[in-house]
Formats: C-alpha cells, sequence, structure tokens
C-alpha cells in the first residue's frame, strides 16, 4: 500500500481509499481529501512533517500522520 507520505516533492498521486475511523477519517475528508482527487506535493518540511500539497486549487499542510492515513497511486 502507498500513502501520501511516499510520494516525493514534485509528484502527483490521485486518491485511492482515506483509512481511518470516526472524527479523524471525517476531519480529513472535510478538507478535501476524497477518493479520485488529485493531490500535487509541494513541498515537505525538513523532518518530514508537515507535508505542503496542492490539491482542488488550494494549498494544504497536513501531518505525517494524517498523510499515512491516506493510500494513493
Amino acid at each position: 500500500m502507498k500513502t501520501l507520505k511516499d510520494i516525493k516533492i514534485g509528484k502527483t498521486a490521485r486518491v485511492v481509499k482515506v483509512h481511518g475511523a470516526g472524527a479523524l477519517k471525517r476531519r480529513i475528508m472535510d478538507m478535501g481529501i476524497t477518493k479520485g482527487v488529485e493531490i500535487f506535493v509541494r513541498k515537505v518540511a525538513p523532518l518530514g512533517d508537515p507535508i505542503e500539497i496542492n490539491l482542488r486549487g488550494y494549498e494544504l499542510s497536513l501531518r505525517k500522520a494524517d498523510a499515512e492515513m491516506v493510500e494513493v497511486e
């Protein structure tokens, strides 16, 4: 399984599934990360946390723990 955390800077990936349950999954989906969305990885902080991504026409910073819950292809 490949997650959003594994995507290199400058690459694009498509969301296959959002893992997790309850409020955490809902929060990730409320940010616009849903099945089928293309995500472009802009930057990764020096220690890997957070990850800056572009999706749906806006920029978003995501914690590494949250990025591990997003399965991509």
